[in-house]
């Protein structure tokens, strides 16, 4: 009875353990896509769900992973910044970029994120290709698929902004492409990357698609009186194109034109995101991409969005039409895929680099706090600070992006303390109206703040290029004119964004977990088998994987 028993336990071990063998893995994809949508607010997703088709927004929210409660964990939410940290898994603590533009203390000049000096435009005779990732100082998931494969298989970057083309396809990518408008109407490069334009680009930049665009009218998609998610068409919380009266519908492009920029006008109408999916398609198709031995990796930021809620606000029709367009532009990006690469061979996410806050001159309207701050008088407030308690007004020697950056040589010909000064301003700051919270550097690499938003201050924090003080404001505050709106600060209405995982290898549902933006990297390379980005910090997000 004792070895029948035992006979009877072997043979279901031996049954159970080859039931395990035949469970099917997820074969690797051919193709990975990572998608960033400028200012994209995750209730956007809501907001406009039963406005969306059913194979846009909605398909990828049906058959994919959707995070509900995925949010920045670092100060400040910019284009730029939210594009890195993507794609590096770290906030700019590690990866360096701080902002999109920034205070150099050693070069003492505003930089931007992206300008390369040493390199040239491929694409057209302007300056505009002058760029790299040089200020990047950690790697991408895109490199690190890049040395998993032996330098095999393509990463490139598109997007009509420069920086969102060239941070997320990281150091060694084989292309990144944005868009020089104006007068050139050519989709370029930089001499980092190759030292002449691919056929296929060249064939499209004649092709001339932004002229077809934008000979025409932007009218509303349905019947302007359906959009009653929006405010009305004509009110005094919108801005409006050079040339126009009111901003309203429509909006006579071919006529707007001239005051506009002429082609960089396509930036700032919904147009601009057909565009993007136009050239992210071409590259597929021309690079080949999905069809070797090899994952290929194509990065596509849509940079529209950003451009029209800055000017008309969260609770515009326009952004409310630009979103029910890009829904029909992915539509048709996500048939191309299944096409041209295969229902089963790729594998994408979907995100936003930063969220937006309602026009503060709206929110006052309704009586909910909401502010703007005076720069000019509090730079004013500064110096009067200094002169107070140090007899100078030569202490300081930049103020942006709440930040405070001090004349180190000054201070010490005074015999100062550079860190007494700090502080001394960081206490007299939070007298100005406007000013929420404030710390000093030292502060921030001495004191170790675990939660809320003196953490987000902190991941943001660069102990070798951040500011001497850096300030917080008021909720729903804006650097800003009262029409339209912008972002920039770690409040939710900036830092919640979607996060949607698709395709091969992600489970189908939902959660309302809170996940950092900086998970997305970790979970991509734990996916694909690489080691993560050398700078990683966040988590795998293991609940979106099939494995």
């Amino acid at each position: 009875m004792k070895l029948k028993f035992l006979f009877s336990f072997l043979s279901l071990i031996i049954f159970l353990g080859s039931c395990k063998t035949t469970v099917k893995q997820p074969k690797k994809p051919k193709l990975v896509i990572g998608i960033v949508i400028d200012q994209m607010r995750y209730d956007y997703l809501t907001k406009y769900s039963e406005r969306y088709g059913k194979d846009g927004f909605n398909k990828i929210l049906k058959d994919g992973f959707s995070l509900e409660n995925a949010h920045y964990n670092y100060i400040p939410t910019y284009t730029a910044v939210g594009h890195t940290s993507i794609f590096t898994g770290t906030t700019p603590s590690e990866h360096g970029i701080i902002s999109n533009n920034w205070y150099d203390k050693y070069l003492k000049k505003s930089i931007y994120c992206v300008d390369d000096s040493t390199y040239n435009t491929i694409g057209n005779n302007g300056i505009n290709g002058k760029k790299s990732p040089k200020r990047l100082f950690t790697s991408t998931v895109t490199d690190q698929l890049h040395l998993a494969q032996n330098m095999q298989g393509k990463t490139i970057g598109i997007s009509i902004k420069d920086r969102s083309a060239i941070l997320p396809a990281g150091h060694t990518a084989n292309a990144a492409y944005w868009y020089d408008g104006e007068n050139y109407n050519t989709w370029i490069t930089s001499s980092f990357y190759m030292n002449e334009l691919p056929k296929w680009v060249v064939d499209f930049n004649k092709n001339n698609k932004a002229n077809e665009y934008l000979n025409t009218n932007w009218e509303t998609l349905y019947d302007i009186n359906t959009y009653v998610n929006s405010r009305k068409d004509d009110n005094i919380f919108e801005g409006k194109l050079v040339g126009q009266k009111t901003p309203t519908f429509p909006k006579d492009l071919k006529s707007l034109r001239v005051k506009n920029k002429n082609y960089n006008l396509i930036k700032t109408v919904p147009a601009g995101n057909t565009f993007t999916a136009d050239f992210a398609k071409a590259a597929i198709i021309g690079e080949n991409l999905g069809k070797s031995n090899f994952t290929d990796f194509l990065t596509v930021s849509f940079s529209s969005t950003d451009y029209i809620g800055h000017k008309y606000g969260v609770s515009a029709i326009e952004t409310e039409d630009t979103y029910l367009r890009l829904d029909k532009d992915l539509a048709d990006f996500f048939q191309f895929l299944d096409k041209q690469v295969g229902k089963d061979n790729y594998t994408l996410f979907l995100t936003a680099d930063h969220a937006a806050v309602h026009v503060p001159a709206y929110l006052q309207s309704l009586k909910i706090p909401a502010h703007y701050l005076n720069i000019k008088k509090f730079r004013e407030f500064l110096l009067k600070t200094t002169k107070k308690y140090f007899n100078s007004s030569e202490l300081i020697e930049n103020v942006s992006n709440y930040q405070i950056f001090l004349n180190k040589k000054k201070i010490e010909s005074l015999d100062l303390d550079v860190n007494a000064v700090a502080q001394k301003l960081s206490d007299e700051v939070i007298n100005f109206d406007g000013i929420y919270k404030s710390v000093t550097a030292k502060t921030l690499q001495t004191t170790q703040f675990t939660t809320g938003i003196l953490n987000s201050l902190q991941n943001g924090y660069n102990q070798k290029l951040s500011g001497d003080v850096l300030m917080i404001p008021y909720p729903a505050t804006l650097i800003y004119n009262r029409k339209g709106t912008s972002h920039g600060s770690g409040y939710s209405y900036d830092t919640h964004v979607p996060v949607i995982f698709y395709g091969n290898g992600i489970k189908k549902g939902s959660s309302a977990k809170r996940y950092n933006i900086t998970d997305i990297a970790p979970t991509l390379a734990n996916f694909l088998n690489i080691e993560a980005p050398n700078g990683t910090n966040g988590v795998v997000i293991e609940e979106v994987l099939e494995k």
